[in-house]
């Protein structure tokens, strides 16, 4: 089972776009029987994707959903509360909790649509990847 760290534009992502990528995501890491993909969560993230979920910029938003897919990913997720602090992003500091994270469980995959804030591939064991490239290389691990 790949354990991923999903930046909250994922979330956004996947809420906004039925079957995109993201959601395809979403519904990998709430499929606990396909045993595929295995959330990690700290509490600084959850309070960011709950933040940035209730901006007026998203009230078009199905709320009751948004509510629904919140409580679906607390209740799935492995929750970590990480020890080492990161400081590498320096566009956004406040992303570098996706890699406190990413570091404390040991996260496969750190998947975001933003490679301007998070522009490298890898850290430390972690690939840093979009939505495509995580579905394409996991479809590629299952052929192996």
């Amino acid at each position: 089972m790949h354990k991923l760290v999903l930046d909250t534009n994922i979330v956004i992502s996947a809420l906004h776009r039925a079957e995109s990528d993201p959601d395809i995501i979403l519904s990998l890491v709430l499929d606990k029987e396909a045993k595929i993909a295995l959330l990690c969560l700290s509490k600084e993230i959850f309070e960011e994707y709950k933040e940035v979920l209730s901006r007026n910029k998203f009230s078009y938003f199905n709320q009751s959903r948004v509510k629904d897919v919140l409580r679906k990913l607390k209740k799935a997720a492995v929750w970590v509360d990480p020890k080492v602090p990161v400081n590498v992003v320096k566009m956004d500091p406040a992303d570098n909790k996706f890699l406190e994270c990413a570091l404390a469980c040991q996260a496969d995959f750190l998947i975001t649509g933003n490679t301007k804030h998070i522009p490298f591939k890898e850290f430390h064991q972690t690939k840093v990847v979009m939505p495509g490239e995580f579905l394409e290389l996991i479809g590629e691990l299952s052929l192996t």
